[in-house]
């Protein structure tokens, strides 16, 4: 069910407000490009800074422009389990198809606790599919395989958005998990080997300004034409790369604005580039033929 070319999308503001218009602009976008489903309220669409109800709404809004024809997988992680429940039962409310949870930021909890927060999560919504997310360099904790494997077993777990960047890790992700467990990845410049690997999809940020060709790149691996691939993954190389010259998600918002299917807005601590990354990264899209 959660395969293939996942969209990490931004979330649109527009003085200082969800910009719905926008939003439902880059969902049909996304739709008529061949992105296979879609994650709004992740890191890439500054979960952080939305309160409660905009989390929600954003949610709600990507629901209803989706219209059942993808996937939507809703961002509803917290270092807190109470909120992380809540958030959760919201997207189900919502119409979610499921829910992407990244592993407990901040407080560092052993393996056993962030197993324990799963697995409360899990018994908490019953049947509602669910993602784990591990992103080490943003939790200060890795989620090893033992606890992914262990995880695996609660059915309503159906996979990982493994962002170490650790090939051996995936390796043993696979290896240690059951064939049906989905291993997602979870940074783009490690979405063709992680593929080769096993992997079944990509949860992307480069898929906001190129979605067609990840979502290519992905149909292909699934078919086997690794070679056709490999090209997709070194053509994709230097976009990649501009994505995170700053801090995610600066460099895809700044690149939609200069597309023109954004404002360039974003909600403190984050702010714009510095002119000469954006320099930068203006003269990658331009490579890219994504502005003039």
């Amino acid at each position: 069910m959660f395969e293939g070319s996942i969209v990490a999308l931004v979330t649109p503001f527009r003085n200082g407000k969800i910009d719905a218009k926008a939003l439902r602009n880059l969902v049909d976008w996304h739709l008529a490009e061949g992105t296979n489903a879609i994650v709004p309220c992740g890191t890439t669409g500054e979960s952080a800074t939305l309160d409660y109800d905009e989390h929600l709404k954003v949610i709600e809004l990507t629901v209803k422009a989706v219209k059942r024809r993808v996937p939507v997988i809703a961002g509803t992680g917290a270092n807190s389990t109470d909120e992380a429940i809540m958030l959760t039962r919201r997207a189900r409310e919502a119409r979610a198809d499921g829910a992407l949870l990244v592993s407990p930021y901040y407080n560092k909890p052993t393996q056993e606790g962030i197993y324990r927060h799963y697995k409360a999560i899990a018994d908490a919504v019953p049947g509602f599919p669910l993602l784990l997310y591990n992103v080490p360099g943003r939790t200060a904790s890795n989620m090893l395989p033992a606890t992914v494997a262990r995880l695996a077993k609660i059915p309503s777990i159906v996979g990982i958005k493994e962002a170490t960047g650790d090939m051996r890790q995936t390796s043993d992700l696979i290896r240690a998990c059951p064939k049906a467990f989905n291993i997602i990845s979870g940074d783009d410049f490690t979405t063709f080997t992680m593929g080769c690997l096993g992997g079944r999809g990509v949860i992307s940020v480069v898929a906001n300004v190129m979605p067609g060709a990840v979502a290519d790149m992905m149909a292909l691996i699934k078919k086997g034409d690794i070679a056709g691939a490999r090209k997709i993954h070194f053509m994709l190389e230097e976009l990649n790369a501009a994505m995170f010259i700053e801090s995610n998600p600066i460099p895809v918002k700044t690149a939609l604005a200069m597309m023109r299917k954004i404002k360039e807005e974003f909600r403190l601590p984050l702010c714009p580039m510095s002119k000469e990354n954006k320099a930068k990264l203006r003269s990658v899209l331009q490579k890219y033929g994504l502005v003039r």
